[in-house]
């Protein structure tokens, strides 16, 4: 595995990117508002999958966490259609990865996973849909095209594609590839052969 990384040409159409990130931000913070109350209310870890899910049984002294898949969320918010149903599963394996390290190492001063600014969101992993490569530096992002200053060749089987922002509002794709590494062919054989070859010298001063 290895990461390509390529800077996008600036662009009025980039304002689709820098919504999308910010719609992941908004997405992200609600996950992790799921977080916290779950644990506040049940004193347990909210797993990956029963984030995806979004399904915690309520009780009477507070109001349910939740019933509907975010699935269904995304469907009745315009604002979060803009990210795709993967890059929201790679929102909650983050976050996952997040409270592992802080479990793993709390003691080392580790923090939990927290509430980020949406403005300073900084990125956005489509994994095996949501893009596609056109050839050359051209890039089909959901409906619209992009172009990146192609430095290299992208060169194996992509995948994940990721959509970096830095805090001047420059646009990044990090593109990771699997190589697809030629065989080697040794060549075998159980015959012995000879060889003879004239030599002059040898170690002489």
């Amino acid at each position: 595995m290895k990461a390509l990384k390529f800077k996008l040409y600036a662009h009025k159409r980039n304002r689709y990117l820098k919504r999308s990130i910010n719609a992941a931000g908004v997405i992200y913070n609600h996950a992790i508002a799921l977080h916290k109350r779950y644990y506040r209310i049940w004193g347990q870890h909210l797993g990956c999958a029963k984030l995806q899910k979004h399904k915690v049984r309520p009780i009477r002294r507070f109001p349910p966490v939740g019933q509907a898949h975010l699935a269904k969320l995304r469907k009745r918010n315009l604002f979060w259609q803009l990210v795709g149903s993967q890059a929201v599963q790679d929102i909650c394996q983050r976050i996952e990865k997040g409270y592992q390290r802080f479990f793993k190492d709390h003691k080392k001063g580790a923090r939990p996973p927290n509430f980020k600014k949406v403005k300073k969101y900084k990125s956005l992993t489509l994994k095996q849909a949501g893009y596609k490569l056109l050839g050359g530096n051209r890039l089909k992002i959901g409906k619209r095209v992009y172009q990146f200053w192609n430095s290299r060749p992208i060169e194996g089987i992509v995948k994940t594609l990721t959509i970096k922002r830095t805090p001047l509002g420059e646009l990044f794709v990090s593109v990771v590839v699997e190589n697809i590494e030629e065989p080697t062919i040794k060549a075998e054989t159980s015959r012995i052969a000879g060889f003879d070859f004239g030599l002059k010298t040898f170690l002489t001063c």
